[in-house]
């Protein structure tokens, strides 16, 4: 359905932000259509940009990124000096113009640029304002900085991952980032059908740390119910035997099985062609192979050992048994269903070459997401300034050689 008018054609979007948590709400948005505006500076450019790799051949570079090209596809890109008074002047115009504005900085940095909520509702009182940021816009420790890997602690994750007696785990990446995203997104659409019934606009508040909450809900419940702190279990479940990793042939590959009830662990028995094990008074019930764990893992792992995790996990999930081969990376660009359902999305860039950009994890029948490779720094300015703002080009000129425009 390609040049099908996109589900969100003619929302404008103003992006101040920064790394993944804002960022990322404004790629899905264009990616349907949005006209999204980044809004960057060369004094101080986006963190992806300057010091995150990886960069193509490993050579640093301003657009030779991919974790910054990755979260900011489909987007005009300019830059702007807000420390000038006629940049900020622009910034103002952009506000303006816009349906929607994302922010991500410590609270109150906004503000001290002049583009606070209390601020810019004076210039565009319909706007919806996206305020994503560690803590919130209030409380003790809204001023709060950091970034995933502090959060996911803070939200109680790391205390959960890793194995009985041993250290905690960070989970990889920023993790809460990617969380709150989908939950900014989602903000983000509700208050556009608010404000297209009301004619009104909303700040939306969106803490990470509460974000990340939402993923530990059964942890929380069990100290809630039961007064039962949950810690680190390793690969094991209270409620699942066999459940883990287990090693495969090959050099470090694994597949993970997880046996939930007594139907499963028949049928677990029979795929692998052992039919006793179900007999075997040790794995009799759910309680039996907890408390013979060690030897039950063996005994999986063995069988698991001989086999490639792709037949594995097809011999087992043709039995009905959850089994999962565990993908390395690359394993991912070559996986037939993500091919099939064009998750990478191969763009030419002109320093990237040829980049993967990855596609929302899903289709609208009619509207599809369309995708556009990322900006260059600034690479958009004049079409902006020009062509939606309506600078002549000798105004732009002086705004560039004054550095408002930088």
């Amino acid at each position: 359905m390609a040049g099908t008018a996109g589900a969100l054609t003619g929302v404008k979007v103003v992006e101040f932000a920064v790394f993944a948590a804002g960022p990322m709400v404004g790629k899905h948005l264009a990616e349907h259509g949005a006209t999204v505006i980044r809004v960057e500076s060369r004094s101080r450019p986006d963190g992806f940009r300057v010091h995150y790799p990886p960069y193509k051949d490993n050579i640093p570079g301003l657009n030779r990124t991919g974790s910054f090209a990755l979260f900011n596809d489909s987007k005009l890109g300019v830059t702007l000096n807000l420390k000038r008074a006629e940049g900020l002047a622009l910034a103002r115009r952009l506000v303006a113009w816009a349906d929607v504005l994302i922010e991500n900085f410590v609270p109150g940095v906004m503000a001290r640029n002049g583009l606070g909520y209390e601020a810019v509702r004076e210039i565009n009182p319909s706007l919806v304002y996206l305020s994503s940021c560690n803590m919130g816009q209030t409380g003790p420790r809204s001023g709060q900085r950091g970034f995933g890997s502090q959060l996911t602690s803070q939200a109680g994750f790391t205390y959960l991952t890793g194995y009985p007696g041993e250290d905690p785990v960070l989970l990889f990446g920023p993790y809460i980032d990617f969380v709150a995203v989908g939950f900014g997104l989602i903000a983000v659409l509700a208050a556009l059908d608010y404000r297209r019934r009301t004619g009104r606009g909303v700040h939306v508040d969106l803490a990470q740390y509460e974000a990340g909450l939402q993923f530990v809900a059964p942890a929380l419940l069990e100290y809630e119910a039961n007064g039962r702190t949950m810690t680190r279990m390793g690969n094991r479940s209270p409620h699942a035997a066999p459940h883990g990793a287990y090693p495969c042939r090959g050099e470090d590959r694994w597949c993970v099985i997880a046996v939930c009830t007594e139907d499963e662990w028949h049928a677990l028995c029979r795929a692998v062609g052992h039919p006793e094990w179900a007999e075997d008074r040790r794995f009799e019930s759910l309680a039996a192979r907890k408390a013979h764990e060690d030897e039950l893992d063996a005994l999986v792992g063995a069988w698991t050992a001989q086999r490639a995790p792709e037949e594995v996990m097809e011999t087992l999930q043709e039995a009905g048994v959850r089994a999962g081969v565990v993908n390395r990376l690359g394993d991912l660009f070559s996986d037939p269903q993500l091919v099939h359902r064009r998750v990478w999305q191969e763009l030419p860039h002109p320093e990237l070459e040829r980049f993967h950009y990855e596609a929302p994890p899903f289709i609208l029948s009619e509207t599809p997401a369309e995708l556009r490779r990322s900006p260059l720094l600034g690479e958009h300015n004049r079409q902006v300034y020009r062509d939606i703002l309506g600078l002549p080009d000798e105004e732009i000129d002086r705004l560039i050689a004054d550095g408002a425009i930088d």
